[in-house]
């Protein structure tokens, strides 16, 4: 047996548990409704883990550990962000949606929902929130591209092009055969594998360095800094880590989660059970990457890994501090979150090109056998987008899901938030508070205004837009108004 054989077998049977997974999905699949949004039939636990998992990417386990090992708990900020903001999304978006997308004509897709939502017969909306998803949704599914191949690289000796098919073809196979059904599932694996890997990993590197006494001695001698939380960030910065937490309110991958929900009432459960998921997640990545500097500090002759890219900090440990075959399942969590987020996204940007485009403007007529095969043939092409994308090895993880982030939040976030509170919304509203979202963040991005993040001047002015423009306008017609009134009846019967 070689070194690497009890990776290679661990990773073999993963991979094939996630092949069948996708064959049941498969099976199980007849319609477009199931293809993409599992015919709403997901219970408290799958909803809350495949939000989880698809929602937290190759970034956190490369890419968080790898900032705070870089910079110390000062880029712990990010993660106290998301926290809030996922708890605040479960709380004030989830159930509502779930309730509003099915009264609104059962809506498949967000462009679906926002169609519906405000009768727009034009389909404007439904064109523009498509063309929004596949432009920042190929940058995003790039940056599991990147992760998944920085993983078979760094495991297999790969050269960084083989790497790149290898990942982005382990995740195709079993989307283009399942669809939404095999991936919520999958999640679930994927978030079990994420979570014992991010409570094992920190563990062991404490336990190395002979208990957390001293590992914190040695990162007080190494880098004193590390400790404070204020450590080279000024408010700006802090301000910018923690609006990450606003991109949840605009991100189709999660948002559909709560579309695919049993029912309202699963949704209390799932949301304890996500929020207890991603905390412990969370504290584990940014564990790996504070306990991280004390391991490579007192051990500068194996830290060549991790001081030739800080992402690869997770990678490292798990390599020299489990025997080969743990090892074998902790980076199998990594590819778990490159796949579970990576299968999403592509499922996301294949149903609006497949319900928001080719059925909606090319083929009104087509069959449900006709559209299910569709949008496998667009999981295919977007696959191959991202790929090309994800062509410079010398990407970042975090930079490129930044960005995409970024869009969505200030694109969607606002036009979410707002379309579910606040009845006096409307059409012009919306689509004025789209185009302002995500134009802001590309020229923000480009011009780096102010240091500081693009979700939050893109947020500003979408919310705006959309509260000026929809106080201009007419009001709303009685039949809209009629909906939402009847799911403020609903949620406040349930609770929510």
């Amino acid at each position: 047996m070689t070194a690497n054989t009890p990776t290679i077998v661990t990773f073999a049977i993963y991979l094939l548990g996630m092949f069948l997974i996708g064959w049941m999905g498969y099976r199980a699949t007849s319609s477009l409704s199931d293809y993409i949004l599992g015919g709403r039939s997901l219970g408290p636990v799958v909803t809350a883990l495949s939000a989880g998992a698809s929602d937290m990417s190759g970034w956190l386990l490369m890419g968080l550990p790898g900032e705070v090992f870089s910079k110390g708990l000062s880029a712990s900020w990010i993660a106290i962000g998301l926290c809030l903001g996922a708890w605040c999304n479960w709380r004030f978006v989830a159930a509502r949606l779930r309730v509003y997308t099915e009264k609104v004509g059962n809506a498949l897709t967000l462009p679906d929902y926002f169609t519906n939502r405000f009768e727009d017969r034009s389909n404007l909306l439904r064109i523009v929130t498509a063309l929004v998803i596949l432009v920042f949704f190929t940058v995003y599914c790039a940056s599991g591209v990147v992760a998944g191949a920085r993983l078979f690289e760094s495991m297999f000796g790969m050269d960084y092009q083989t790497a790149l098919w290898v990942g982005a073809v382990a995740t195709m196979a079993y989307v283009f055969i399942g669809g939404f059904l095999a991936v919520s599932w999958t999640d679930t694996i994927q978030a079990s594998l994420m979570i014992t890997a991010l409570i094992l990993a920190p563990l062991m590197v404490i336990y190395a360095d002979g208990g957390i006494g001293a590992s914190t001695a040695i990162i007080e001698s190494a880098r004193s800094g590390a400790f404070d939380m204020f450590q080279g960030q000024t408010i700006v910065a802090i301000i910018s880590l923690l609006a990450w937490g606003l991109g949840y309110f605009g991100q189709p991958h999660i948002l559909v989660r709560f579309m695919a929900a049993e029912s309202v009432a699963t949704i209390p459960n799932a949301r304890r059970i996500g929020m207890s998921w991603m905390a412990l997640c969370l504290g584990g990545a940014v564990a790996v990457g504070f306990f991280g500097i004390a391991f490579f500090g007192s051990r500068p002759d194996l830290a060549a890994g991790v001081n030739a890219n800080s992402e690869n900090v997770f990678l490292e440990v798990a390599k020299l501090l489990f025997n080969p075959w743990i090892s074998g399942v902790l980076l199998a969590a990594v590819l778990a979150a490159v796949m579970s987020t990576l299968s999403c996204q592509l499922l996301v940007c294949s149903s609006a090109l497949t319900q928001d485009i080719y059925k909606a403007f090319l083929n009104k007529n087509a069959s449900q056998k006709q559209l299910v095969w569709f949008g496998r043939a667009m999981v295919f092409a977007i696959a191959v987008i991202a790929i090309i994308i994800a062509q410079d090895p010398k990407a970042k993880v975090l930079g490129m899901v930044s960005n995409a982030w970024a869009g969505f939040g200030a694109a969607f976030g606002p036009l979410v938030l707002l379309s579910l509170l606040w009845g006096r919304m409307t059409r012009n509203g919306a689509l004025a508070g789209m185009v302002v979202g995500a134009l802001t963040v590309l020229v923000w991005q480009y011009f780096q205004w102010l240091a500081i993040y693009e979700i939050i001047p893109g947020f500003v002015l979408s919310t705006l837009a959309i509260v000026v423009v929809s106080l201009l306008d007419k009001q709303p017609s009685s039949s809209m108004q009629d909906i939402h009134r009847q799911v403020n009846v609903e949620i406040a019967t349930h609770g929510e």
